[in-house]
């Protein structure tokens, strides 16, 4: 591959004039065929309208209208109804994705995502700019295993696509306000108006609750996890003809939420406080650092993010059988998140995480849809650049004294970093060091690393309809990827030690060390679908998939004492699945299910670094574990049982990790993958009853299930959560032909306490900390419609 004249080709398409673009507005459209069966969908998971059970791959499709029978707010709570996926929402500026047992949600701009998120099918994976709120949504799908010729930036094990509302001719809106337990307030709405040629849409949420962990700090002003966000999105579509669809997407995000109550599980936070994970589900004392507005920024705990995303995507059909898909996106974030990593009262380990980067996308695809061949190809280009910025604070004795007590030596016996109480008697080291020459003695360092990724590719796509029962699918994505990586490091040395405070950080002496490195890969896939009858299809597929190699660079300190350049190259991570199984879509029922197995080679993995004494540093790096190996079973099930009532069941088994006897990674042998759980499930039931005199009573009750899961690699059972089973349920009733509705909604109805997560910063200290989980939400919404 000449990489320069792609590279120009490809950079030179994001210039095209925007003639007939295309709506190619998912990868995976969504809609209720109008047929004997309910539940029969109609998909373009392969760029053409196909019967979901006609696509040789596996897809999970949730409508926007589903999400509000189910009564979820967040992608998180969805992914408990769909399986094989997982989402961590530990903040909306970290969120974990989870496909299949694989887990992505480094916070690092030197790495690339294993999971693909496309908003209006443009990629959106950073992880500090990737959590999007699910309002005014036309579906949301999910498509698991490697799909490198159908997005591109060739997810490596899967893909998840928001798709919004768009306009439609016609006007109405609705506007919607709820009001629930901790002053839970959400007020959203939507207008539209237009033609059968131009029309516009506005959408908005606007959410508000106080935390659910009290914080007994008297320097906050909020509780722990309190949410304030706003979603704001307009949409305008353009179709001078039959064959031209224009669409233009705005979207703003802003989230002013509360801190992350990284709850300590080695020190009480008052008097009597349980100790270990118990103590997560206690009132917190996290008050920060006096010195926090000088050096973090902000004295407040919590996050302040906004996101700025502009889509314009389009299609043209210039003949019978050819259309044109253009996709093009700019997406910018910037965020500024405050926590306390030691989750105490001590001003030990304070941090905030300033994360900010815009990305740049454009593709163009050519689509042929023969009576006998289907086939696609194109070109791809995706640029970004970001920086995750980590200011540090703390006061000096306070952490000599705390750091040297985890390690069992403390700086002066008998002084504990925090007391029974939860006071904070370490406080006092620093007059007992100086002799009272000083009470204290605020120290501050920071470090950054920065990322630019440039992504060029071309592809093409052929089903052969071999006969009327058998196709034929074979594609492939050749990618030439550039990967820039910059580091730099303000670590000055203490007053009271001499040395930097955190062991194993290196000053870089004001300079930015960078590095970089090309990359190619060839990614093909192979389908075959054989259908059985009209209503039963089987399918295999084998497919490969890749995440980026890792330019990490960093810093290390030479014999002469001074700094240098550290660069460690870790290798592509690159995947093999292998796949098949079986689609049902007749008369009331629809089902699913398939069997897949994945090798992966070069398993990409963080561990902490270790100072010369073994001991934690607080710092992390990327390697490779070696082979790994992904074994599952999925299926899903919809039953009407009468035209007011549905059933539905989904679950999911995993026996995935990394490969036992790992002689190249011995430490994580044999160790199950973060955030993968063994058995997932969900079920219930949807009720909607018409009354008459334009009445009906609507209701979906639904349990969900997930098996322990482990919050690190390699497993400790310190880290990890047993099983849990949540009973939620949504109801109400509509009047007016559907113009009015009053709903209730309950979530973890009978208020379980598990942990959303577990080790954090806290845990490369050697103290790791708890997150409690989100507790029993209850209220009620009224809802007004207008418009045709």
């Amino acid at each position: 591959m000449n990489t320069t004249f792609l590279r120009s080709i490809l950079l030179a398409t994001i210039a095209l004039p925007a003639f007939p673009l295309a709506a190619q507005t998912a990868p995976n459209s969504e809609e209720q065929e109008t047929g004997s069966s309910g539940n029969t969908i109609i998909v373009t998971a392969q760029k053409i309208e196909q019967r979901a059970q006609d696509v040789p791959i596996t897809i999970s499709a949730v409508s926007g209208d589903r999400i509000e029978e189910l009564g979820v707010t967040d992608l998180d709570e969805l992914s408990s109804y769909v399986p094989g996926l997982l989402i961590q929402e530990q903040s909306a500026n970290n969120p974990g994705v989870v496909i299949r047992g694989i887990t992505s949600d480094s916070g690092s701009a030197q790495q690339g995502p294993r999971v693909t998120l496309y908003y209006n099918g443009v990629d959106i994976s950073r992880s500090r700019g990737s959590y999007q709120a699910i309002y005014d949504l036309e579906r949301v799908e999910v498509i698991k295993g490697p799909q490198a010729t159908l997005f591109g930036t060739a997810s490596a094990v899967g893909a998840i696509s928001l798709v919004s509302a768009r306009p439609r001719e016609g006007f109405s809106g609705a506007l919607s306000g709820g009001y629930g337990n901790f002053e839970q307030t959400v007020v959203s709405g939507h207008l539209n108006a237009g033609s059968d040629t131009l029309a516009g849409r506005v959408a908005f949420e606007y959410r508000q609750r106080d935390g659910y962990v009290e914080n007994l700090a008297a320097s906050q002003e909020e509780e722990l996890y309190a949410q304030d966000q706003l979603g704001v999105r307009a949409s305008l579509r353009y179709t001078p003809t039959a064959d031209v669809t224009v669409d233009l997407i705005g979207t703003y995000d802003q989230q002013r939420n509360g801190g992350t109550p990284f709850v300590s599980g080695t020190f009480p936070a008052f008097a009597g406080a349980p100790g270990g994970e118990a103590n997560a589900f206690e009132d917190a004392n996290l008050g920060g650092s006096p010195f926090s507005a000088l050096h973090l920024g902000d004295d407040q705990l919590g996050l302040n993010r906004e996101v700025y995303d502009l889509n314009l995507t389009a299609e043209y059909q210039f003949a019978d059988e050819w259309t044109f898909t253009t996709v093009n996106g700019y997406r910018e974030f910037d965020s500024a998140e405050v926590f306390d990593a030691d989750g105490t009262a001590a001003p030990f380990l304070e941090f905030t995480e300033i994360a900010d980067g815009w990305q740049i996308s454009h593709e163009g695809r050519f689509s042929y849809n023969g009576s006998d061949l289907r086939a696609s190809f194109g070109w791809n280009a995706f640029i970004e650049e970001g920086r995750q910025n980590v200011p540090f604070s703390t006061e000096e004795g306070t952490f000599l004294q705390c750091l040297s007590s985890i390690f069992g030596a403390p700086l002066i016996p008998g002084i504990p970093c925090v007391a029974a109480d939860g006071s904070v008697p370490s406080a006092a080291v620093t007059g007992l060091a100086t002799m009272g020459a000083a009470t204290a003695i605020p120290y501050t360092s920071v470090f950054e690393n920065q990322g630019r990724n440039e992504a060029y590719s071309v592809f093409g796509d052929v089903t052969w309809l071999a006969t009327d029962n058998l196709e034929l699918t074979a594609g492939v994505r050749l990618l030439d990827e550039y990967r820039q990586s910059g580091f730099f490091a303000d670590i000055p040395n203490a007053v009271l030690s001499g040395a930097p405070l955190i062991p194993g950080q290196i000053d870089t002496n004001g300079q930015t060390f960078t590095a970089d490195d090309s990359f190619q890969a060839v990614l093909p896939r192979f389908n075959v679908l054989y259908r059985i009858s009209d209503d039963v299809n089987v399918f295999a597929t084998l497919s490969k998939g890749r995440r980026s190699p890792v330019v990490q660079v960093s810093a290390r300190r030479e014999a002469s004492g001074l700094a240098a350049r550290n660069l460690q190259s870790v290798p592509e991570e690159t995947v093999w699945n292998y796949e098949g199984g079986i689609k049902l879509s007749s008369g009331p029922v629809s089902a699913a299910i398939g069997v897949y197995y994945q090798v992966y080679d070069g398993f990409q993995v963080t561990v902490q670094e270790l100072d010369a004494n073994g001991n934690p540093t607080g710092a992390t790096r990327t390697e490779s574990a070696g082979k790994a190996s992904n074994l599952g079973v999925e299926a899903e099930l919809a039953i009407d049982i009468a035209d007011w009532l549905q059933v539905f069941a989904n679950g999911g088994y995993i026996d995935g990790g990394i490969d036992e006897n790992n002689s190249f990674a011995p430490q994580f042998s044999g160790a199950r993958f973060r955030l993968q759980p063994e058995f997932q499930a969900s079920g219930g039931f949807t009720v909607d009853y018409e009354f008459g005199n334009g009445m009906r009573f609507f209701a979906t009750p639904s349990v969900t299930h997930r098996s322990e899961i482990f919050f690190e690699v390699p497993n400790n059972p310190v880290t990890s959560q047993d099983s849990v089973t949540l009973v939620n349920a949504r109801a109400g009733i509509s009047f007016a032909d559907e113009r009015y509705e009053i709903a209730g909604f309950i979530r973890n109805a009978f208020d379980e306490e598990y942990l959303l997560d577990a080790g954090n910063t806290g845990g490369a200290f050697g103290i790791p900390t708890f997150i409690p989980a989100e507790p029993q939400f209850y209220g009620i919404q009224v809802t007004a419609r207008f418009g045709n």
